[in-house]
């Protein structure tokens, strides 16, 4: 599994037209074979940063959806919005490998 985490920086003024980029894509990963674990929009804190996460099963999958994504309607659609709408000022794209299980402290030779 590949998950990619990205960190945005937004525009404060523009957190609702974030909030409409972040759901559209949350569907289109879901569809697209990936799995999206959500966004994380602004709240308490900084106000002009946002986070989300989503995963594939491989690299190659999220290789194959790289290539899907730039002739689905829908991906183009979500783009033009936040072009439109300039609700993203700059973003960061992360490659990471989840860990999902834990394990006791003495089973991992610890104690």
């Amino acid at each position: 599994m590949i998950t990619c985490f990205l960190k945005y920086e937004i525009d404060p003024a523009k957190v609702a037209d974030f909030e409409i980029y972040a759901k559209a894509w949350i569907h289109n990963i879901n569809r697209m074979g990936g799995t999206h674990h959500g966004y994380w929009l602004p709240s308490e804190g900084p106000s002009d940063l946002a986070w989300c996460a989503f995963s594939f099963p491989s690299l190659a999958a999220y290789e194959s959806y790289r290539v899907e994504m730039e002739t689905d309607p829908a991906c183009i659609a979500t783009y033009q919005h936040s072009a439109r709408t300039k609700c993203i000022r700059r973003w960061d794209r992360h490659f990471t490998r989840p860990v999902l299980e834990g394990e006791s402290p003495a089973d991992l030779g610890l104690m």
